[in-house]
């Protein structure tokens, strides 16, 4: 059995895994949105619940609800049992379990959900945080604000970048590349928005999410550059490593790209190609907090710096036990669905975001009730 090893493992008085739950939520947008390259009204959360020793643990992704049935179908058995001690064990036996299923994409999600609950289980279960489980580097971590979505009229956008400002955010981040790349002129008068909004003072992030060709990108970039732009994300797609670096080499701005990454070698490519300034992880779609230190090691064996990629009630507390942190992004859609799911979570103040030190894990409890109209599944 796939789990057999991880089993195994520990003295038979350590705690082991004794139940595994997962629910799925959906939240509706507060207006519709859209980027570069698709278009949303919703947006969903599959969360995961471990409990062994007496504690329970909690950890989440964003993904389709096909993802809960990955949790109950393939991994559940894999995990109960398990030590709570050791989450690393109970990572690789999930690895090994989806070899048949692919492990990228939808599966690298539920296996990321879990393994952030085992996780926060572990540091439940010590009554540490879980950036004190890690070893904190630093005592709080730079965010960005981000939404500014495609689908926006000008005066949204405007009430938005303002609402940021008025909240202490330096630090902002729009969508471009609308259309597919389509619709230059609109991107370029509204990132020209943006930067009249956010006046000199505040850094302006554009994300185009894989919306133009290579060359287009160089273009579309030369105009950014004169606007002061700093981050250039997926100006083309991920997968695109040679546009990616062509793009890298003619711009001032930074080119960012990763978020999409859902094993090392996704990582270890990007880095090796040259292919980013900055490297994006996401812990809920790489294999959770265990593969997000490994692809953070990876981007500091290139001497790159990492930034977080959405899912902000989570990476705040991951952010500062990175070395090689830039910045997280602080998501419109997901702030506001976790602010919704959960009680405990963290604001951030001044353009910086602290977890707490004196909450065990990640801090976080599901308001079961609050959200029962929420849950589909």
């Amino acid at each position: 059995m796939p789990g057999s090893r991880a089993k195994r493992r520990g003295a038979p008085s350590d705690p082991r895994v004794d139940a595994l739950e997962v629910a799925v939520y959906r939240l509706p947008t507060d207006r519709p949105e859209a980027d570069g390259t698709l278009s949303w009204d919703a947006t969903t959360a599959v969360v995961v619940h471990a409990s062994g020793g007496g504690v329970t643990g909690v950890g989440w992704t964003y993904a389709d609800a096909a993802a809960a049935t990955v949790v109950r179908g393939l991994l559940a058995g894999v995990v109960l049992g398990c030590p709570v001690l050791d989450p690393p064990a109970a990572a690789s036996d999930m690895a090994r379990a989806v070899r048949n299923a692919g492990a990228p994409g939808l599966v690298a999600m539920a296996i990321s959900a879990v393994d952030v609950a085992l996780w926060d289980l572990k540091a439940r279960l010590l009554d540490v945080p879980l950036t004190g489980l890690l070893g904190a580097v630093r005592a709080d971590a730079a965010v960005y604000a981000s939404g500014g979505f495609t689908s926006y009229d000008d005066a949204t956008t405007r009430d938005q970048l303002a609402g940021w400002l008025a909240r202490g955010h330096d630090q902002a981040k729009i969508k471009i590349g609308e259309s597919w790349g389509t619709a230059v002129p609109r991107d370029l008068a509204r990132t020209r928005l943006a930067r009249e909004v956010l006046g000199d003072d505040a850094a302006l992030l554009v994300d185009a999410n894989g919306g133009y060709t290579a060359k287009q990108a160089v273009r579309v970039g030369g105009e950014l550059d004169d606007l002061g732009v700093v981050w250039f994300e997926e100006p083309v797609s991920s997968d695109d490593l040679a546009g990616l670096r062509l793009v890298r080499e003619r711009l001032d701005c930074d080119v960012a790209a990763g978020e999409y990454g859902a094993r090392l070698p996704d990582f270890a490519a990007l880095c090796g190609a040259g292919a980013v300034d900055c490297l994006q992880v996401d812990a809920s779609r790489c294999g959770g907090v265990t593969e997000w230190l490994r692809a953070c090691a990876v981007a500091a064996g290139h001497q790159l710096e990492v930034s977080s990629h959405c899912v902000p009630a989570l990476h705040a507390h991951l952010g500062p036990a990175t070395p090689n942190l830039r910045h997280l992004e602080w998501f419109h859609d997901h702030e506001r669905f976790e602010r919704r799911l959960f009680d405990g979570v963290v604001e951030p103040a001044h353009g910086r975001v602290r977890p707490p030190a004196d909450a065990p894990g990640l801090g976080l409890t599901v308001r079961s009730q609050d959200v029962e109209d929420l849950r589909i599944g």
